[in-house]
């Protein structure tokens, strides 16, 4: 999806700076959101930095609050520009506000969505093999995001994370 916006940006507002908004920054670990807002950044700027593209990365949080989202987020990534999403609430809301929007299309939908990707990571949190760890990860995670996460440790802790029934570890 980013590759999709940076190629939008490029043709439609090439002045424009990619920004890439990392939401729910203020949200404890769990399952659904297992990274803080600084680990996710991290992980977005690794890969940036091995596709060569460029973005500015923000993290912006909650405030349960949707008819306000948009003043708020803006409060993070500037002003009005144009959205490029996937996410019909977020269009709505952004479209609401007088915002351009952009619907961008799921993209190998069946092995990039995020309870599958979480999933699959949680269920070789505790596998110490890197080479199996990066044979199974690399068919949904970028080879640059997966050595970052296993030079950080950032599998281990899904192992103690979950919803309802027994712990990976």
């Amino acid at each position: 999806m980013i590759q999709a916006a940076d190629v939008w940006r490029s043709a439609n507002a090439s002045d424009k700076g990619l920004i890439i908004a990392i939401g729910s920054s203020n949200q404890p670990p769990s399952i659904r959101n297992p990274w803080s807002s600084d680990e996710r950044a991290a992980m977005l700027r690794v890969w940036l930095a091995s596709t060569g593209m460029e973005a500015k990365v923000v993290a912006i949080p909650d405030i349960d609050d949707p008819p306000n989202w948009v003043s708020h987020a803006e409060n993070y990534h500037g002003g009005a520009g144009s959205i490029f999403t996937t996410d019909a609430r977020t269009a709505e809301l952004y479209e609401s506000s007088g915002w351009p929007v952009v619907m961008g299309g799921l993209e190998n939908r069946e092995s990039y969505e995020g309870w599958r990707v979480r999933t699959t990571a949680q269920m070789l949190s505790t596998v110490h093999d890197e080479d199996a760890v990066r044979s199974v990860l690399e068919a949904s995670v970028p080879d640059a995001v997966v050595s970052h996460m296993l030079d950080e440790g950032l599998l281990g802790r899904l192992a103690f994370m979950g919803e309802g029934g027994e712990p990976v570890g």
